[in-house]
């Protein structure tokens, strides 16, 4: 209940700031003065799902001000956010606003706030603020976030390279080989979350990344930051704790019992004994055929929306969308109705050759790109025994006299 209603205090956060950085934003912070200080501020994973990744932002500040420009802001009252954010259209905006009023839901949830001081020159400096400017206005603030390419950390970093005239570099380090594996790493302790990701997400997440690719997640371009170099130079040289919480707030690790790898395995467990029912006793579970079916059709109609329709690069193409479809909801229906039997036997035999197919691209030789969660194969092979037991229900194996 407690993480409930923190999920709801930062959802009611956010979208209050929306509306109060309308009046505190860009344009009322002061413009004066040089002996301008430009640092990235890293935010440490937290606990809800959309802060495991942590969180960065530019500051900017000297005597006289003292701001934060902010690429991760969203309105989630806005007309048809979750729609539109499944179908890949995630607008976010820009803000530059206050920096106190920046920290409060990073103390609230105990993850650590440090800054990296960068060795910019003031006139370097002021081309950041001015860019940051000219972007954060009401008629530009508005960007189409990607998770992966396009976001609070890679946002602020193009800005910084922009306005900067020297050569700047990181180090050639490929923290990750792909960014699923990058995704993994920072999920590790919410295997259901992953869960859902590696489902509906296909091969886009699998090419090799470059060197500056893995920066997505705010804690790698820290690290990258620190051993960076502009001009020659150190590009950090001062690091300051702003907050000294937790490294990472994120929840413990969720018990191997409620994990995605179990609950496939049961899910096997629970197939091979439907069949192994109905080939003794005659005695059909319809119960779990149709519940399982009903899964895997509920799931392939998210699949299937977001192969077709999503604007998200990552989610085409997905080759489990030859298992997840909505076409595994005549099953789930049919095993109730007496003469749906034929189509019964379409699906078991379309099934049976689905799995084994994927098995073998997936699973055995390297014929696609695309990596998928060990918790699908329990899942995905419950549906051969499922099959089985359907095909002798329909009398398919019957000898025709």
């Amino acid at each position: 209940m407690s993480r409930f209603l923190r999920i709801l205090l930062m959802i009611f956060y956010l979208s209050c700031s929306v509306k109060a950085q309308e009046r505190t934003d860009s344009v009322s912070i002061p413009d004066d003065g040089d002996n301008l200080i430009v640092s990235i501020v890293t935010c440490a994973p937290g606990p809800d799902v959309y802060e495991l990744c942590g969180h960065a932002a530019v500051r900017i500040r000297n005597q006289k001000m003292d701001s934060i420009w902010n690429y991760g802001i969203f309105d989630f009252s806005s007309p048809n956010f979750i729609y539109r954010f499944c179908k890949g259209e995630t607008d976010y905006m820009v803000y530059g606003y206050k920096f106190d009023r920046f920290m409060p839901p990073y103390v609230m949830r105990g993850s650590r706030v440090q800054e990296q001081v960068l060795n910019l020159t003031q006139e370097e400096s002021r081309n950041l603020r001015r860019l940051l400017q000219i972007e954060s206005l009401p008629e530009n603030r508005v960007y189409r976030y990607n998770y992966v390419r396009d976001n609070c950390a890679t946002r602020p970093w193009q800005r910084v390279i922009e306005a900067v005239g020297r050569e700047i570099t990181l180090p050639d380090t490929l923290y990750f080989p792909t960014y699923r594996s990058e995704m993994k790493f920072f999920h590790r302790n919410y295997p259901w979350y992953q869960f859902g990701i590696d489902l509906v997400l296909g091969s886009g997440l699998d090419y090799p990344l470059n060197r500056d690719e893995d920066i997505f997640a705010p804690p790698v371009l820290a690290e990258k930051l620190a051993y960076g170099k502009i001009g020659g130079e150190k590009l950090v040289k001062q690091t300051n704790i702003i907050f000294p919480g937790y490294a990472d707030a994120t929840l413990p690790a969720t018990p191997w019992i409620l994990t995605p790898m179990a609950v496939g395995v049961l899910m096997l467990v629970i197939s091979i004994g439907t069949l192994i029912a109905y080939l003794k006793w005659k005695k059909l579970w319809k119960w779990w055929i149709s519940l399982y079916f009903l899964l895997a059709g509920s799931a392939g109609c998210i699949v299937t929306f977001l192969v077709f329709f999503s604007e998200h690069e990552a989610t085409s193409p997905n080759l489990l969308i030859y298992w997840l479809n909505p076409l595994q909801l005549i099953v789930a229906v049919g095993i109730w109705i007496r003469s749906w039997k034929q189509a019964l036997s379409v699906m078991a035999v379309y099934n049976i050759l689905a799995a084994l197919a994927l098995t073998l691209i997936l699973g055995v030789t390297s014929l696609a790109s695309q990596v998928v969660n060990n918790a699908v194969w329990p899942m995905l092979w419950s549906i051969l025994p499922l099959s089985d037991t359907l095909l002798y229900y329909t009398n398919f194996f019957k000898k025709k006299k």
